[in-house]
């Protein structure tokens, strides 16, 4: 039998890191393994922190596990790719020692830094203008001021500035690097040029911009597998390590989201909605989060912090497993007789929300039941994603079709009540881990470009990206006019609260 050509797509995130094994040729995939592991604990609200070490040894031990179940030998495997959280602050020391835990993604405790980086660039419109993006507590900037303002000594060893993927790359090929799409997300990028901003740098520390890697296209390797790294993971020294991404960029690769015209919605620990772009799309009000892909494109792209965190905290709290919990938010009508969820759990980032809490309005003794708070807790968070997407729609970018993926795609009720938030036809895709299968497909694309095949990744996710089309979803009218009524009232809720959640924060300390 011929040998196999193979490729390697590891999802690092929050929660685990997963990895495939990928059939070159047919794009299937053959072997899967994960890792799980949580955040550092007993940290104060709103710090959230992981050791960069457990990533390493999770993604050892998640590709050693998907090689065994493919039966691959190291002499198979082509090239691999690997997708981030994304936003993480990694900082590396002179002899590329972690200095000390990475902040992540949903660690909301930079807001006064954020403020005073928007202060010192002039105010939020200059920051828009300088950068595309605004400087929000979930991004890398305001971490990097955080850790000179409350870590001195930490900030004066601090000598080189990673991403969580970034570190994973340079944990396998020895060399510090960064690329389009996982750069944009820092707030230290001017998304239309595609360059680190001295403005923003210079906002934070004089030296900064020496601490900054270079930026390279989505399309060229990040390196070679060192033989240390090749060791841990058991494959060969000298495999092509592709650039990556975050986990977002990843993703719309792996849910083939490569061209104008698609949107995809994830929902996991946190929910992002997304659409491939042609030129940068920056938001006035910076809602919208106006990212670079790793295709070497624009990825338009919202947040919101609280999705399967919130129906988990039900879930759980009825103890209910997962079945029993769809089979019981199903007994709830649409709109839950006016039960809604503002589910800012602990904060939220878009709407920009640092300080916000969960809020059930519409309690009362007809709603005060399990499949109401079970559904209420469905439909808030989709809402919430609702309404970036229909900000979106008010930049030009719609969505007639959304390809969803996440924890909450398994669900079939969850789906239906997407279709109807949306008013979109709501579709899975036959490889679920979109991030991992993205991150193995960009591989693809790298190692051929390498080989002088001048492939477009638009190619290969036509190819080998497909859609499962017994999970469509597709809307009901009466749902979507009832939903929009939700939704009016979702919005409302949370600017009236504005006030509310300063005064909540303050009285908890």
């Amino acid at each position: 039998m011929a040998q196999r050509t193979l490729l390697i797509g590891i999802d690092s995130g929050t929660q685990s890191t997963k990895a495939l094994v990928v059939d070159a040729r047919l794009g299937k995939v053959l072997g899967e393994g994960a890792s799980a592991y949580g955040l550092i604990p007993g940290l104060p609200p709103g710090h959230k922190e992981q050791d960069p070490a457990t990533w390493t040894k999770a993604t050892a031990k998640a590709v050693r596990t998907a090689l065994k179940a493919a039966k691959a030998s190291a002499s198979e495997v082509v090239a691999l790719g690997v997708s981030g959280q994304q936003h993480g602050f990694v900082p590396l020391d002179k002899d590329g020692a972690v200095i000390r835990p990475a902040k992540l993604w949903c660690d909301t405790s930079t807001t006064a830094e954020c403020e005073a980086i928007t202060t010192a660039m002039g105010g939020a419109k200059a920051t828009l203008r300088a950068l595309g993006n605004a400087v929000l507590p979930g991004f890398t900037a305001g971490k990097i001021l955080w850790l000179k303002r409350h870590e001195p000594e930490n900030f004066q060893r601090l000598a080189t500035v990673l991403l969580p993927h970034d570190y994973l790359n340079w944990w396998l090929t020895g060399t510090a690097s960064m690329e389009f799409g996982d750069a944009s997300g820092t707030a230290l990028m001017d998304v239309r040029r595609r360059r680190w901003s001295e403005t923003a740098a210079q906002a934070i520390d004089a030296e900064l911009m020496g601490k900054l890697p270079t930026i390279s296209p989505s399309d060229q390797p990040a390196g070679r597998l060192s033989a240390t790294a090749a060791k841990q993971l058991g494959l060969n020294p000298g495999t092509l390590v592709s650039a990556g991404g975050g986990d977002n960029m990843m993703g719309a690769i792996g849910t083939g989201n490569t061209r104008p015209g698609l949107v995809t919605a994830s929902f996991g620990t946190s929910g992002t909605i997304y659409a491939c772009a042609d030129k940068p799309v920056v938001d006035p009000q910076g809602e919208i989060a106006a990212f670079c892909d790793s295709t070497n494109r624009w990825l338009p792209l919202l947040c919101t912090m609280n999705v399967t965190v919130a129906t988990e905290m039900v879930r759980q709290d009825f103890k209910l497993d997962h079945a029993a919990f769809e089979k019981t938010a199903a007994q709830a009508p649409a709109g839950c007789d006016g039960l809604v969820l503002l589910p800012y759990l602990e904060g939220e980032r878009t709407p920009n929300v640092p300080l916000g809490t969960g809020t059930f309005f519409g309690v009362r003794p007809a709603t005060f039941t399990a499949p109401h708070f079970a559904r209420a807790a469905m439909e808030g968070v989709t809402l919430g994603m609702n309404y970036g997407l229909l900000r979106l729609a008010e930049l030009g970018v719609r969505a007639k079709q959304v390809r969803a993926t996440g924890g909450g795609a398994k669900s079939k009720l969850w789906r239906q009540i997407m279709a109807d938030v949306f008013d979109a036809e709501v579709v899975t895709l036959s490889v679920s881990e979109g991030a991992a299968f993205g991150a193995a497909l960009q591989a693809l694309w790298c190692w051929r470009l390498q080989k002088g095949d001048r492939v477009g990744i638009e190619s290969i996710t036509d190819t080998f990206v497909t859609v499962n089309r017994a999970e469509t979803a597709t809307p009901n009218a009466k749902n979507t006019a009832r939903y929009r009524d939700l939704q009016a009232l979702q919005n409302s809720l949370s600017r009236s609260l504005q006030g509310a959640f300063q005064l909540h924060r303050r009285f908890i300390g």
